[in-house]
């Protein structure tokens, strides 16, 4: 038998997926599954890219330019102009295959074996996966749901920077969280970055779902960190066109820029059918985003009030994105989720939620949580969450907690 290498061996499973032979199973005996463990929103995805994609008149489906076709780069370069930043052009942008594949290169061209990044937590889970390809060590910085999830003490952060430190990452609005960083909260992130001259890695694919009147702030909103900063954008949950794996990794460092376009050079090109469908998403006039929007504040608003009303729930109500962490009266949640798809069922039906410690480095902080997407309309949020409060009152009898 072959050897399998010790990249693959300490490769972390996803949290989010790691419970789908379960999920199946329960399909199997016929029991249907609200799948809240997911973000795949089902939005309706904008016309005009379906269109674009049925009305293609191409003879040769051809590689695309590495660093992106200037089409989609063009529009790329216009939507951020829409939103303020007018300094930038087609050539900080590189297009890559999904957000994931920008978060790669951000990575692979900052760090070196051994080296580090600081992450708020809890984080989105396949951070862990892009650090662990590449060899490189997470180092968490706790955030606490009593605040919401806040940014921790600026100082917190300070005192893990080490010799080996390359960047800060994070995520706003943030997956799993939902919370919405504010602009004095970033500020001191991008002094930080300029007094230890390490780069700030901005995932910001949730842009325009933020609630309440609130706007987000994005690190391009601090010139200074021109050498220090990459944002890292997609067309996935802005368009609801997480299939065509379409994102960019932006930066104003021509230095950053050029490395990354190597490991760019290196996987060819990124996919042309999705560059023509996210082009042409890019027409929408902003109707789109905003109904969309108008459509997960409701969600949102039914989702957290039903989850807060059970006994024994805790579950702050997010600024952003489309996800919320929920705190439930358990031992432990990765006991509980794969419980809901083996054992338990209302009416024959059940949830499926995605515990909380994949998205800490020390799972123990999240024992107690789960990430939920409310990516599903309003009756089915609301019977979600009647079949939790069965469930949990099920489980309680079952285990004598």
């Amino acid at each position: 038998m072959p050897n399998i290498s010790n990249r693959a061996l300490h490769m972390p499973p996803s949290p989010v997926r790691k419970l789908v032979p379960f999920a199946l199973k329960a399909k199997q005996k016929g029991i249907k599954v609200y799948h809240l463990n997911i973000g795949q929103p089902d939005i309706e995805t904008p016309e005009t890219a379906l269109n674009a994609l049925k009305n293609i008149d191409l003879k040769v489906l051809e590689y695309a330019l590495s660093e992106g076709n200037i089409e989609y780069r063009k529009a790329l370069t216009d939507y951020y102009h829409s939103l303020g930043f007018n300094d930038l052009t087609t050539d900080n942008f590189i297009v890559t295959n999904g957000g994931s594949e920008a978060l790669n290169f951000a990575i692979s061209t900052l760090c070196d074996d051994g080296d580090e990044v600081i992450i708020p937590e809890p984080y989105y889970a396949n951070y862990n996966g892009f650090t662990s390809t590449f060899n490189v060590n997470v180092v968490a910085v706790p955030s606490t749901i009593d605040t919401g999830f806040a940014l921790p003490p600026i100082e917190e952060f300070e005192k893990k920077i080490t010799a080996k430190t390359r960047a800060i990452v994070i995520c706003n609005p943030g997956n799993p969280t939902g919370y919405l960083y504010t602009r004095e909260e970033l500020q001191k992130l991008a002094e930080i970055a300029l007094k230890y001259d390490i780069v700030v890695i901005s995932d910001e694919v949730y842009r325009e779902y933020v609630y309440d009147g609130k706007q987000q702030v994005s690190m391009l909103a601090f010139p200074e960190l021109a050498e220090n900063c990459i944002i890292i954008d997609s067309e996935s949950k802005r368009y609801s066109m997480c299939g065509v794996r379409i994102g960019c990794m932006i930066t104003r460092s021509k230095k950053i820029h050029d490395a990354a376009m190597l490991f760019a050079q290196a996987r060819l090109s990124p996919v042309l059918l999705g560059q023509i469908a996210a082009t042409a998403a890019h027409q929408n006039d902003g109707a789109y985003i905003r109904a969309v929007r108008e459509e997960y504040t409701h969600r949102r608003n039914v989702l957290v009030d039903a989850l807060n009303a059970i006994p024994g729930v805790i579950c702050p109500k997010p600024k952003g994105a489309f996800y919320c962490v929920a705190e439930l009266p358990v031992d432990d949640t990765e006991k509980f989720a794969q419980w809901l798809l083996e054992k338990y069922s209302n009416q024959n039906e059940t949830i499926m939620v995605a515990p909380a410690g994949g998205f800490y480095s020390n799972p123990e902080l999240g024992k107690k949580q789960v990430r939920i997407a409310y990516v599903l309309k309003q009756e089915d949020l609301i019977r979600s969450a009647a079949i939790l409060k069965d469930a949990l009152d099920q489980y309680k009898l079952e285990f004598s907690l």
